[in-house]
């Protein structure tokens, strides 16, 4: 039997959609928005995107009914893995970004109103508001604050299943530690497929091509206070402005390399750190999994750097075979969480 699924995930100024077929990706399309035609306020920018996709879905499908339209998941409350059928409650989470403004509240949104019309499910599959942790794993050292989870989720759990498979094990029987390389980086020790702990992709662990991962707090504290900044302005060069981009100016891996085979000592020095940053977090949290790591499973669009991956294999291979699969499919990992449901292989959970 077939089943046709649309795909949704809206970026900050994109929406990309896909049509498959089962598993077979029959068209996509990355839709580029101008920003002013974008409403300042993301929820706002609802029925335009929707009326997009609708459009474009018209231009490419006029076979039998969709089965489902499934989306990327958004800033909702903390929720265990998996994949969720939208329902009244998850709508207005998202509407309200219960923790915080970010364009993928969206996607569940335009999913919802798509699939209504046609008396069809709408589903989200692992957003970045997924936490697992366990409780020890919350505690920050200060008890005004607690640790959250927010991480690259959907990546991290699709190639958990996918190198569960290569390793020709079941996902639930092994502990793995994955490795999500973007803009910002997420580590995760998985035991059985459950995310133990993770780095706040924005907050903690190592610096990335945009991000500064972790920082000594007291240094930090004293740059808040210096005056040489607004509030605004330092969670923008803490998100944005530094990493990579800080020390080189620049976030793309392959000029990074290029320079480094250039004989640039600077370029070379602070792309090893980053590789040394990365690594530390592997060891730490290998020992959340007291040392049995199956395996370590590197992703992301950094992956495709061979000179980082080498770097980081050298420090953690005596943990773990390490196994690298380069870029990220997320139109592809949400098409494979919605079949899981729809063929029955896995229950949807509600959203509470």
């Amino acid at each position: 039997m077939t089943h046709w699924i649309l795909v949704v995930n809206p970026g900050s100024t994109s929406t990309k959609l896909a049509l498959f077929d089962d598993e077979t990706r029959c068209a996509a399309e990355t839709l580029r928005h101008n920003p002013k035609d974008l409403a300042p306020v993301i929820v706002d920018q609802l029925d335009y995107r929707a009326q997009l996709a609708e459009e474009w879905l018209d231009s490419v499908f006029a076979g039998d009914e969709l089965s489902a339209i499934v989306a990327r998941g958004g800033m909702l409350k903390s929720i265990p893995g998996g994949t969720y059928q939208v329902n009244v409650l998850m709508g207005q989470d998202l509407r309200k970004g219960v923790q915080g403004q970010h364009a993928s509240n969206l996607g569940g949104l335009i999913a919802w109103k798509l699939a209504s019309k046609r008396g069809i499910p709408a589903f989200i599959v692992d957003p970045v508001s997924v936490d697992e942790m366990i409780p020890e794993a919350r505690i920050s050292g200060l008890p005004e604050i607690q640790r959250r989870s927010s991480s690259h989720a959907l990546n991290i759990r699709a190639i958990a299943r996918r190198a569960a498979q290569d390793l020709g094990q079941d996902l639930k029987d092994i502990n793995l530690i994955l490795v999500h390389l973007g803009g910002g980086i997420s580590v995760s020790p998985l035991q059985g497929g459950r995310m133990l702990d993770v780095n706040n992709a924005n907050e903690m662990g190592p610096f990335s091509p945009e991000r500064s991962g972790g920082l000594p707090v007291g240094d930090l504290v004293n740059l808040c206070f210096s005056g040489k900044y607004t509030e605004e302005e330092l969670r923008k060069k803490i998100l944005r402005n530094s990493g990579l981009t800080a020390y080189l100016g620049t976030n793309d891996g392959q000029e990074i390399e290029a320079r480094i085979a250039a004989g640039d000592s600077q370029a070379q020095l602070i792309y090893m750190a980053m590789a040394f940053q990365i690594a530390k977090e592997i060891g730490s949290m290998a020992t959340v999994l007291s040392g049995q790591v199956r395996a370590i499973a590197i992703t992301g669009g950094l992956a495709h750097s061979s000179l980082l991956t080498d770097w980081i294999k050298e420090y953690v291979r005596f943990i773990a075979p390490v196994l690298v699969y380069p870029g990220e499919d997320e139109l592809l990992a949400l098409a494979q969480g919605c079949l899981r449901v729809i063929k029955g292989q896995e229950a949807s959970r509600e959203y509470v």
